[in-house]
């Protein structure tokens, strides 16, 4: 007997690659489960499926930074009790963080893709479901997007949950409506602006020279990167990334706000009495709108 669940939950992460620097992600995911049935004339009840898996994804991979560990390119340390150091050495746009290990999923593989992540997955979720599953699989897939759309990464350190950490992520969708009609020129040229954009905020900029990384960090500078330092409920988070892959946003990064920050900056775009509306994504069918 199979048991399926479909959108069981979205995964919204950020991935680091070597080619592309850090990457915001979303991705569906879909269980299947095989096994025979208990004493309720069931697999699993639905209820617990949904509480159990979720739990476990959103515990160990969901709102954290994927990291390719078997990659050349990957240098991680611990520092302090809880905290690790993690370096992806990539010229002048190498990444550098140090933050609560929490913050970083470890995915042995030197490449994060859909199948080393499912594959994770199967890791994280082994032995910990009821002995009557005997099967389990699990599909990941992102959103079919009908459109343009972006990957984002940023952190939110005034949130009381996981997206206080500096280092995740979503693919999302924009819509943008000109006197009421979609615009695909002006969705394409925004999706462009933000090909694998880190969005910053300005408050929590510092000097390099302020971070607390490690020697793999000697080549970075103020003149090549942003470095961004703040302390949230899970501790204190740092991040050097590179200028070219960055944004700078001069409020926090939530999606009310970057929806009116896309609206005043595509508005010059258009004539002075045209009405723009903003539908923007964060991550799969959620988000926030903006007109002006």
């Amino acid at each position: 007997m199979k048991l399926f669940v479909r959108d069981l939950t979205v995964i919204d992460a950020s991935y680091l690659c070597p080619a592309r620097g850090m990457v915001g992600e979303s991705w569906i995911l879909d269980v299947v489960m095989s096994g025979e049935l208990n004493e309720m004339s069931m697999v699993l009840d639905f209820s617990r499926v949904k509480k159990q898996i979720k739990q476990l994804v959103d515990q160990y991979v969901d709102h954290r930074l994927l990291v390719p560990t078997a990659h050349a390119s990957v240098r991680m340390a611990a520092t302090q009790p809880g905290y690790a150091t993690l370096d992806l050495l990539r010229g002048d746009k190498s990444i550098h963080l140090h933050c609560p290990e929490e913050a970083y999923c470890l995915v042995d593989a030197d490449v994060i893709t859909i199948e080393t992540v499912t594959r994770h997955l199967h890791q994280v979720l082994s032995g910990k479901l009821p002995d009557n599953v005997q099967g389990l699989e699990l599909v990941l897939r992102p959103e079919k997007i009908d459109g343009a759309f972006y990957h984002y990464s940023h952190g939110l350190k005034k949130h009381d949950g996981n997206c206080q950490r500096i280092a995740h992520g979503h693919r999302s969708p924009i819509e943008l409506y000109v006197d009421g009609q979609r615009d695909p020129k002006l969705e394409a040229d925004w999706a462009k602006r933000w090909t694998d954009i880190y969005l910053g905020t300005e408050e929590d900029q510092v000097s390099i020279s302020e971070l607390n990384l490690s020697e793999h960090a000697a080549g970075a500078g103020d003149d090549t990167h942003y470095a961004f330092r703040y302390t949230a409920p899970q501790g204190l988070f740092e991040l050097a990334i590179a200028k070219s892959e960055t944004e700078m946003i001069g409020t926090d990064t939530t999606i009310e706000l970057l929806a009116h920050y896309i609206a005043a900056a595509v508005k010059p775009a258009i004539g002075e009495h045209q009405t723009l509306d903003v539908v923007a994504y964060e991550g799969v069918g959620k988000g926030a709108m903006a007109s002006l």
